[in-house]
């Protein structure tokens, strides 16, 4: 017979035995998206409708470069992370494994190609 109190069977393990750390990515990844997107609106909203070699002047500097690259990266892991929770609670078997892959894969594609946009730009 174990002894477990409840916290110990809970410490950083749900049912799948990772819940706990998910929802805690999911938490910290929207309190950084919390900064990271006002912070992106006041840097990429004066570049609007600004002839091309400004923009690329602009974004040649770091904070707007960091900020943009940042809000992309961990937007995109907040998306993949969240769709894989939708996932796994609408759909079962094959199909949820596969679209979890193509969702991450996704993701994953996306933020590769705009850190290569970025790094294009500020390089």
């Amino acid at each position: 017979m174990r002894y477990l109190t409840d916290r110990k069977r809970a410490s950083g393990l749900g049912s799948a035995k990772a819940g706990t750390a998910h929802f805690w990515r999911m938490k910290v990844s929207s309190v950084a998206l919390l900064i990271l997107v006002p912070l992106f609106i006041f840097t990429f909203g004066p570049m609007l409708g600004q002839p091309y070699d400004v923009v690329l002047d602009y974004y040649s500097r770091p904070f707007p470069a960091i900020v943009a690259a940042l809000t992309l990266v961990i937007g995109m892991k907040h998306f993949a992370e969240g769709a894989q929770v939708m996932l796994e609670d609408y759909t079962h078997g094959t199909t949820e494994k596969v679209l979890i892959i193509l969702t991450t894969c996704l993701s994953y594609g996306a933020a590769a190609a705009g850190l290569f946009a970025i790094a294009r730009i500020a390089l």
